[in-house]
C-alpha cells in the first residue's frame, strides 16, 4: 500500500470553498474519498461534521447504472436519499443540464460528457451540505463546463465545497482556501 497523504491538518469552514491541487498520485481523490466516508484513514483522525446523507460525492466514475435510464437513476437515487417533491426536483436538474431529450435513454448509450453532467445531477439532487466534487469538469464541453461554473458560483458560500482540479486557474477565483499537495 502506498501512503499518499501524511502530515495533513486541515479545517474547512462552513460555507468554504476549498481548492485542491497538485500531480497525479498526490492523493487529491483519496482525500475526497476520505472526506466521504468511503475510506478510512489508516492513521490519525477525520471528522467531518455530517451525516453521509449530507454529503454529495462527484467522484471520477459517474457512480450511476448503465442499464437504467437517467430518469430511472435519478429516481432511484432520490428514493434513496428520500427526496422531496422528487419528480419535480429531477426535471429541473435533468432541464438545467441538457438531459431532458434524453431522461428515457438507458446511461449505457450516454457518452462520457453525458454521463457527467447525469452524475452531477446525482450528486446535487438531495441538496447536500457538502459538496465533493473531484476533477468536476472531466469529459465535458465547453456548454456544459459553463454550467458547473455557473453551479460553482452559485454555491460559493452557501454551502461547503471542496473541489480537487487538474485546472486551478480555473476555480481559484471561487476558493476560499487552497491545498496544494505534492
Amino acid at each position: 500500500m502506498k501512503r499518499v497523504l501524511r502530515d495533513l491538518d486541515l479545517e474547512v469552514e462552513e460555507g468554504g470553498f476549498l481548492l485542491v491541487t497538485g500531480p497525479n498520485g498526490s492523493g487529491k481523490s483519496t482525500l475526497l474519498a476520505l472526506l466521504a466516508g468511503l475510506l478510512a484513514p489508516t492513521e490519525g483522525t477525520l471528522d467531518v461534521d455530517l451525516p453521509r446523507g449530507r454529503i454529495g460525492y462527484l467522484a471520477h466514475e459517474p457512480l450511476v447504472y448503465r442499464e437504467l435510464t437517467a430518469l430511472e437513476n435519478l429516481d432511484l437515487y432520490g428514493r434513496l436519499y428520500h427526496v422531496r417533491e422528487r419528480r419535480e426536483t429531477i426535471g429541473a436538474l435533468l432541464e438545467r443540464f441538457g438531459l431532458w431529450e434524453a431522461r428515457h435513454q438507458r446511461v449505457g448509450s450516454f457518452s462520457r460528457g453525458m454521463q457527467q453532467r447525469l452524475a452531477l445531477c446525482r450528486v446535487l439532487l438531495h441538496d447536500p451540505a457538502l459538496l465533493l466534487l473531484d476533477e468536476p469538469y472531466s469529459a465535458l464541453d465547453e456548454s456544459a463546463r459553463g454550467l458547473v461554473d455557473e453551479l460553482l458560483r452559485e454555491t460559493s458560500g452557501g454551502r461547503t465545497v471542496v473541489v480537487a482540479s487538474h485546472e486551478p486557474d480555473h476555480v481559484r477565483p471561487l476558493s476560499t482556501s487552497i491545498l496544494a499537495l505534492a
